[in-house]
Formats: C-alpha cells, structure tokens, sequence
C-alpha cells in the first residue's frame, strides 16, 4: 500500500521521517523524496497492509501535515521506475526531477539536499525551511 502527499516544506518532510522511524506502527518498505519548487511529495511504501486503526491514525498524522497527492504522468513514471530497480540519479536524469531520498528514511539525505541548495542560492526558499 503506498501514500503519497505533498507537503509545504523540509521541516514537514523530516517530521514524517522520524515519525517513520521511531514511532510508526508498521513495517515500511520504502520512502521515496521528491523536491519540487513548490514543496515536497513524500511516497510512503508499506510492507504489509494496515489494520484500518492503523491506516486511520497514519492517515490523520499524514492530513495534519500535509495533502493526498496525485502525482502526474512523469511522476508515476519515475515511481514505477525506482520500483523496478533503476537508480535515483538514472531516474532524476530521465524524468527531470529532484529525488532526495529513495529506500530507507534518512534524514540527512534531506539535510544535506537542504544546505546544497541554500548555499548554491545564497538564501533559503519557503520550502527549504
């Protein structure tokens, strides 16, 4: 079962990570992190179907912080492709986006995507923060 919502900044996105790894109540199979100009959309992948209290609790954590997102064409097409084994940077190139982190939840991979991208701008978006 995935979940797919579109969140307004970094600091959203890190919360939905710790809370992936230190409290959610389910066997995560993978967690994929895309920046777009205008935020980020976090796809969560889970091992096992949820209990529906599970899936309820997990749904209104997700809601608080963000939106269901639909993803467009180009977008499900580089899901499928990291599904199917294809490297980030394989992926990034081909469909022109910016994932941040695929597989496991790591936050530095936000962090160090956050700093690169502030020091190359010389400031920090609304979305970085």
């Amino acid at each position: 079962m995935d979940y797919l919502f579109g969140l307004a900044n970094a600091s959203l996105t890190l919360r939905v990570i710790e809370y992936l790894r230190h409290t959610g109540p389910f066997a995560l199979k993978s967690l994929t992190v895309v920046h777009q100009i205008n935020g980020w959309i976090v796809r969560i992948r889970v091992a096992r179907p949820l209990s529906p209290d599970e899936h309820g609790n997990f749904w209104a954590f997700l809601s608080e912080l963000g939106v269901p997102y639909q993803p467009d064409i180009r977008l499900q097409m580089a899901f499928w492709s990291l599904d199917a084994g294809e490297s980030a940077i394989q992926v990034m190139r081909h469909y022109q986006l910016a994932i941040v982190s695929h597989g496991m939840p790591d936050i530095t991979d936000i962090e160090e995507f956050r700093q690169a991208f502030v020091r190359g701008l010389g400031y920090c978006p609304e979305t970085l923060a």
